[in-house]
């Protein structure tokens, strides 16, 4: 019999170079591919925006394209009105805490009555609207995005289409007007429950008198804190609307596509709101308005 021929040794090999190579640029690339799936799906959400907008005018400007009264007024019901309480309970506490934690430093100082010139400013500014934005991602943001997530896996959407029904303007607009609306109104109650709540407190349990704490939270607190707090609301409002819509128009995987888009609708909202409110201050703070 012939001699067996010999296998092939010539097998290709690993090079250690490559492999290093390889090992060092693999961060680079996860981190670029990420950062290219952020700035794509920031695309997504401005462009979405864009086209909501776009209804909107369309609709309060011609006569043709009328929006949906009945179905704004009850998503303002369902995201706005329903979230009082718990903005309201939540805004309270936050009030509280405040009076409490602040009295003990300012005591040293022998300054316990202004506390009612920090918390009015801090909460008209900043607190009212970010904790009413906060709470309201978690109560609705969350609900829209899992509520047109499911019509997406359930094929409602492109029931609408094959109906020659634009999904923007029957899904997103309402939802959108509705959640800057809502937050508009819940900032301002936001406000007013925690500086009531402080004032309980101070009066009650740090021994600030009532006139006295009146008097230094409106020499302190102007206008301009309220004006600044409403804007920042009904921008926040529209941050939540847009993403939350955003990421339940781009389900995909049934179940655990609607579970993801929830997650990143509650993740996405609160770092959208506090980078919104970073722009702000600095702008204000530029302006003057402080």
């Amino acid at each position: 019999m012939p001699d067996s021929v010999p296998q092939d040794s010539t097998k290709s090999k690993t090079n250690p170079l490559m492999f290093l190579v390889a090992v060092l640029l693999y961060p680079i690339a996860i981190t670029g591919r990420r950062i290219l799936g952020i700035l794509d799906h920031t695309g997504e959400v401005f462009y979405l925006l864009f086209d909501a907008t776009r209804w909107l005018y369309r609709g309060v400007c011609t006569p043709k394209y009328r929006l949906g009264k009945s179905a704004i007024v009850s998503q303002i019901c369902r995201i706005g009105v329903q979230s009082i309480f718990i903005v309201a309970l939540v805004s309270g506490a936050v009030g509280l805490i405040l009076a409490l934690q602040l009295s003990p430093p300012l005591d040293d100082f022998g300054q316990r009555d202004k506390v009612a010139n920090i918390i009015a400013v801090a909460v008209l500014r900043e607190l009212g609207p970010l904790i009413g934005a906060i709470v309201l991602t978690g109560f609705a943001g969350a609900s829209i995005a899992a509520e047109i997530g499911t019509m997406v896996v359930s094929e409602e959407i492109e029931a609408l289409e094959a109906s020659a029904l634009n999904p923007i303007r029957f899904l997103v607009v309402p939802r959108l007007i509705a959640a800057t609306v809502s937050m508009t109104a819940l900032g301002v109650i936001s406000s007013f429950c925690a500086i009531v709540a402080a004032l309980l407190i101070s009066v009650t349990m740090l021994g600030i008198s009532y006139e006295t704490y009146m008097d230094n939270m409106l020499t302190q607190a102007k206008q301009v804190d309220f004006i600044t707090g409403v804007v920042k609301g009904g921008v926040f409002g529209t941050l939540i609307g847009i993403i939350a819509c955003a990421n339940g128009l781009r389900v995909s995987g049934g179940a655990a596509g609607v579970g993801r888009a929830t997650t990143y609708t509650v993740v996405e909202c609160i770092v959208a709101i506090v980078a919104a409110d970073l722009v702000f201050t600095a702008i204000f703070f530029a302006l003057g308005l402080f």
